[in-house]
C-alpha cells in the first residue's frame, strides 16, 4: 500500500512537470513490483485520468494552455483511444511491450533534435490536429501511456509550438485519452479498480508540485529533464525484457 501512494505521488509529479500521463514511468514500474504489462495498463490509465484533469485546471489558471487546439487534440484523442481496449486484447504482452519501447526510443531521438527556441509559427490546421489526435490516442492508450510521450515532441518538432505550451496541452489531452481508454479497458476487464484508484488520488499531490515547478524552470532545462526522464524509462524497459 505505502508503495503505491509513494509511486502515486511521484508519478503525479511527472505528470504535472513534464505533460506526460505517467504510463511512461508508472507501467515498467508497475511491472517490477509483480504486476502483468496488461494490469499495469489498466492501472496506468486510472491514474492518467486523476493527474490529467487535476494538472491541466492548474495549467489553465496559469495561462499556458491553448483551449482550441487541445480541445480538438482531446477529441480526436477520444475517438482513437476507444479502440485501445481491442488493441489491448488481441495483440500479446510481449509485442505491447516491444511497442512501448521503440515509442520510448522514438521519443527520445525526436526531442534530443528539436531547438528549444522555435522562430517559425504554429501550424494552424484544425484536420491536422485532430488526426494527429486520432493516432496518439490509439497507440498511447493501448501501450499504457497518456500520449505526452509522443505529444510533445511532435508539438514541438512539426508544429512549432512553445515548450511549455506543448508540454500543457500533452497533459490536456491525456484527459480525453484516458477518459477514453478507461471506457474502452473497462469493457474487457483489464482494470484494476482498487490500485487504480490508491496511485490515482495519491498522484494529485504530486501533480500540484510538478505544475507549479514546471512554471518557475527554463526551458533548455525542462528539455533536459525531460530526455533524462525518457533515458530512465528505457533502461527499466530493456531491463524487464531481456535482464
Amino acid at each position: 500500500m505505502f508503495l503505491l501512494i509513494a509511486l502515486g505521488a511521484v508519478i503525479g509529479f511527472l505528470s504535472g512537470f513534464f505533460g506526460i500521463g505517467g504510463g511512461t514511468l508508472l507501467v515498467p514500474a508497475l511491472m517490477l513490483l509483480g504486476f502483468g504489462i496488461k494490469e499495469a495498463i489498466g492501472i496506468s490509465v486510472m491514474q492518467m485520468s486523476f493527474s490529467s484533469i487535476y494538472g491541466s485546471y492548474l495549467n489553465f489558471k496559469k495561462g499556458t494552455l491553448i483551449a482550441r487546439d487541445g480541445l480538438l487534440l482531446g477529441a480526436g484523442g477520444f475517438l482513437g483511444a476507444q479502440g485501445s481496449g481491442y488493441v489491448v486484447s488481441v495483440v500479446s504482452a510481449h509485442t505491447l511491450s516491444l511497442f512501448f519501447l521503440f515509442s520510448v526510443c522514438m521519443a527520445i531521438f525526436k526531442f534530443f533534435i528539436t531547438p528549444v527556441h522555435i522562430q517559425k509559427e504554429e501550424v494552424d490546421s484544425k484536420v491536422t490536429i485532430f488526426l494527429l489526435g486520432v493516432f496518439v490516442g490509439l497507440f498511447a492508450i493501448s501501450i499504457g501511456v497518456g500520449g505526452g510521450l509522443f505529444l510533445t515532441p511532435i508539438l514541438v518538432g512539426f508544429l512549432n509550438y512553445d515548450l511549455k505550451k506543448a508540454v500543457s496541452m500533452s497533459l490536456f489531452f491525456i484527459i480525453f485519452s484516458s477518459l477514453s481508454g478507461f471506457i474502452s479497458l473497462s469493457l474487457f476487464g483489464h482494470i484494476d479498480y482498487y490500485t487504480g484508484v490508491i496511485v490515482g488520488i495519491s498522484s494529485l499531490i504530486g501533480v500540484f508540485f510538478g505544475v507549479k515547478s514546471s512554471h518557475i524552470i527554463s526551458k533548455k532545462h525542462h528539455k533536459t529533464l525531460l530526455l533524462v526522464l525518457y533515458f530512465v524509462i528505457l533502461g527499466l524497459m530493456v531491463d524487464k525484457l531481456y535482464f
